[in-house]
């Protein structure tokens, strides 16, 4: 069975442009031509994937990502107009994967969902299958795909979880952006890029308590875990 994409953009002809390309790739395509569409479908349909429109009727996407957020982790490519990079910061620091702004590329928009879904589905799930990775009162479940902190689930995004499986698979090592981008992003790492800062402070802020540090910056090198 292929993956199931959900496709939420306003503009038929972008929905119908990404599902000509999408299912020429095999996938299957769901879509919503609005934000409430868009949260009723990801209620009542098994969604792998979705490519999420900002400016929608009735509900944003911001606010879409919002509530998807609190019950699952599935990629989600942001797809917008707004190309500023304070718009891009938010739908990251929301929880989205990826970011494309319009036009787009056809073409780039199917290699950035193969990338997503290789990275969440098959890298994320073969990797380590059937271990349980623990450092200090950190659990990551390779299996499953989650993590726990003394207990409690932790919700990741896809990029997220990769980080975080190769900060703990090597407690201590110190990976530099390159390495952490191409791991957690699964593409060519070409200049810099504060897709890494954003997604080092937002796991920062899912993790460490007043008092705490589980990853370290190393000035000039790159982050590291804390053993």
């Amino acid at each position: 069975m292929g993956y199931r994409i959900l496709v939420a953009d306003d503009e038929k002809e972008i929905r119908d442009l990404l599902r000509l390309y999408l299912e020429n790739e095999k996938y299957e395509v769901l879509e919503a031509e609005d934000g409430q569409q868009a949260l009723d479908l990801l209620h009542s349909e098994h969604v792998d994937m979705c490519l999420l429109d900002i400016m929608m009727p009735k509900v944003d996407g911001y606010h879409v990502l919002q509530e998807l957020r609190k019950e699952s982790n599935i990629p989600v490519i942001i797809l917008s107009a707004k190309d500023a990079d304070s718009e891009k910061i938010l739908g990251l620091n929301l929880g989205a994967d990826d970011y494309m702004a319009k036009p787009f590329n056809p073409l780039e928009a199917v290699a950035r969902v193969n990338s997503n879904i290789r990275r969440f589905y098959s890298l994320g799930a073969t990797a380590g299958a059937d271990e349980v990775i623990k450092v200090r009162d950190l659990e990551l479940d390779t299996t499953a795909c989650s993590l726990k902190k003394a207990g409690k689930p932790v919700e990741l995004t896809s990029v997220e979880y990769r980080i975080m499986e190769m900060f703990m698979k090597h407690p201590g090592k110190v990976y530099t952006k390159q390495q952490i981008y191409e791991y957690g992003w699964g593409e060519e790492f070409i200049v810099a890029d504060n897709n890494i800062m954003v997604c080092i402070s937002k796991l920062r802020a899912k993790l460490e308590d007043e008092g705490t540090e589980y990853i370290k910056t190393i000035r000039g090198l790159g982050y590291r875990l804390e053993k």
